[in-house]
């Protein structure tokens, strides 16, 4: 349907106010803005998303002037932290090169001519610009491992990742940096919580204790360390995740493998839960103990979780996030399929642990709920058991921004829709079915589960609907949320036939 009518406005202090006029026909989304000492700066986008344009503003008159237009035969990215500039005047961009997003620091110039030439190297995927203080530009990026999303600074021509870790660089990282002064928190896999610590840069590194310092050096010299900011975050009551990394099946899909803390080879065997999110924006499989938190609390109460990054998930560049288009379905749940086998043939190999590959429960919330109601109604000689969470059932009952960009639009890519819907699916359930929505879910809204719970009881299948009164899109009260969890594992034991876990 038709979106809302997006105008902006340059509002003075005096109240005056200066309409901004650009070709809101061919670019209806505003979809960035940003204002430095030289003044507004926008990114407007085609409903389609193939085309982007950046443009510069007269705050006098509300005029604008091309900097630069992109365009993509599927999509343009919208990329955090762009468009922005330097104090000299250099446009701060992103560019896709080669299947990798790559930044561009550039004058206007060389930028609208299509001669600006990157300046990070191919397979370095620029994830969001954290920063641009002075001549130096802070970006997140991942480079060899999409698990890995390290912090780097880039100033003068040179490049160089900035760390805190002592154990090595791998984790998930972010910062932000003004003044010279850069705060920079670190997650990894060697501990539950974030590391904060504050970098000064120091001109004579010799004179600093080199255990503070760290490697990075751009123009000449280095960060020292002078203050740790502690957190006040409660400890989680489950133990350090025991996570194995994989690379699953022929796609090398980036996975997960959570056992119980009390688990010891050979002992049992465990039934298997898979819990994806599984789509675009959202990246499970990450270097951040704290990513597995939820999915160790499912490991203790007795299985074998798996946590797997499919097609369309970010991180893997621009072919594997495209590869999705046109349909939703297929490759989100193929990979699903595929990574739980791999796993399995992993297992036994290496006598990991004894999975049961006829007890095999899916979970997930949102797109993951989409997918974890997906794989029982189309694969259900894999999946024995599903717990669809606020999922998203046709898509055309979703935001246009989002949907479209994978499906386009419904009146001209019908088959598209219908592809990825699971309505039409309704009278192929044959396993245990739990729907949770939110009756207040502002983002998938609730038409989604009913729709889809009526489609079933036309079909007189059985399945469960868990409605939770006044809550949104994620259950933030705190007892909702505890017995979310437990009422979850309840039904996952009853779907499977499972006795109690052992007692640890």
């Amino acid at each position: 349907t038709a979106n809302a009518a997006v105008s902006l406005l340059v509002a003075g202090l005096d109240g005056s106010v200066v309409p901004v006029a650009w070709d809101a026909d061919a670019c209806p989304y505003l979809a960035a803005a940003d204002w430095d000492a030289l003044g507004p700066i926008i990114a407007v986008q085609s409903r389609d998303q193939r085309l982007m344009r950046l443009l510069a503003i007269d705050a006098a008159n509300g005029q604008t002037s091309l900097l630069r237009e992109d365009t993509n035969p599927h999509w343009l990215d919208i990329v955090p932290g762009v468009p922005a500039r330097t104090p000299g005047g250099k446009v701060v961009w992103t560019t896709i090169v080669d299947g990798t997003t790559r930044l561009l620091v550039a004058d206007p110039a060389e930028l609208a001519d299509g001669s600006a030439a990157p300046v990070t190297p191919a397979g370095m995927q620029v994830r969001s610009v954290l920063s641009v203080d002075g001549d130096t530009v802070l970006f997140a990026a991942s480079w060899g491992e999409p698990a890995d999303i390290g912090v780097w600074a880039y100033s003068s021509g040179e490049l160089a990742r900035v760390s805190i870790e002592p154990d090595g660089p791998g984790g998930v990282h972010t910062a932000v940096r003004s003044g010279g002064t850069t705060v920079f928190t670190a997650k990894s896999m060697a501990r539950t919580g974030a590391m904060t610590r504050v970098l000064r840069p120091v001109v004579d590194q010799h004179v600093v204790d080199q255990h503070v310092v760290d490697q990075h050096a751009v123009d000449g010299t280095a960060d020292e360390v002078v203050a740790t900011i502690g957190s006040l975050a409660e400890r989680p009551i489950v133990g350090e995740p025991r996570v194995t990394f994989l690379r699953a099946g022929r796609r090398q899909l980036r996975t997960a493998l959570i056992l119980p803390s009390w688990y010891e080879p050979g002992t049992v065997t465990l039934p298997v839960l898979m819990d994806p999110y599984g789509g675009p924006h959202s990246q499970r499989v990450t270097a951040s103990a704290d990513a597995y938190l939820s999915s160790q609390w499912f490991a203790d109460q007795g299985f074998a979780v798996i946590v797997a990054d499919g097609r369309g998930t970010p991180g893997r560049g621009s072919d594997w996030e495209r590869s999705i288009a046109g349909d939703l379905a297929s490759p989100a749940l193929d990979d699903q399929v595929d990574a739980l086998a791999a796993v399995a043939e992993h297992c036994e190999r290496e006598r990991l642990a004894d999975l049961d590959l006829a007890k095999v429960g899916i979970r997930g919330w949102s797109f993951g709920g989409f997918l974890s109601a997906l794989a029982v109604l189309r694969r259900p000689d894999v999946f024995h058991a599903g717990i669809a969470g606020a999922p998203v059932t046709d898509w055309r009952l979703y935001d246009t921004h989002y949907t479209e960009r994978y499906l386009g639009h419904p009146a001209e890519n019908p088959g598209d829709y219908d592809r990825s819907s699971l309505l039409a699916d309704a009278p192929k359930l044959s396993r245990p079915l739990m729907i949770i929505h939110g009756l207040a879910d502002d983002n998938v809204v609730i038409a989604h589960a009913l729709r889809l719970s009526s489609a079933l009881l036309a079909a007189g299948r059985a399945h469960s609907v868990l409605p939770l009164t006044g809550v949104t899109h994620i259950a933030s009260q705190e007892d909702v949320a505890e017995n979310l969890l437990l009422l979850q594992v309840d039904f996952l034991r009853s779907a499977l036939d499972l006795p109690s876990p052992p007692t640890s």
